[in-house]
């Protein structure tokens, strides 16, 4: 941080403030949460036109864009498991992901069908 003085008006001085930016202030956090995830492994198109592929390391949010990268942890289990985003959802209150089957397999949350996770983007 340079501090320096610019004027003296009526006995007071004025001082200009310049801050370097570094890259850390400037960048933003990735957007990340933690909440309920389930899964799903239905055969229907998903929203971003493709068929909905049970094997496949996808999920469903509400609001990232389709083909964002995100890593998925099970708050459970510590397991994680990078997902890519082709669909909408959930829509169910206190759930911030659905999983496909493949990707809630590696995370371990087949059996149960629901788990907590927290979440970032990565790409």
């Amino acid at each position: 941080m340079k501090v320096s003085k610019l004027c003296t008006v009526a006995g007071a001085a004025i001082f200009t403030l310049s801050v370097a930016a570094t890259s850390s202030s400037v960048a933003q956090a990735a957007p990340q949460g933690c909440g309920g995830a389930s899964w799903y492994a239905l055969g229907s198109k998903t929203a971003s036109g493709e068929r909905m592929n049970a094997a496949k390391l996808t999920a469903a949010h509400r609001s990232l864009g389709f083909g964002t990268k995100v890593e998925v942890t099970n708050k459970r289990n510590g397991k994680t498991v990078v997902v890519r985003i082709n669909d909408r959802g959930p829509f169910i209150r206190g759930r911030v992901i659905d999983l496909s089957k493949a990707a809630a397999s590696h995370i371990g949350m087949v059996q149960s069908g629901t788990g907590n996770i927290c979440y970032r983007v990565i790409s």
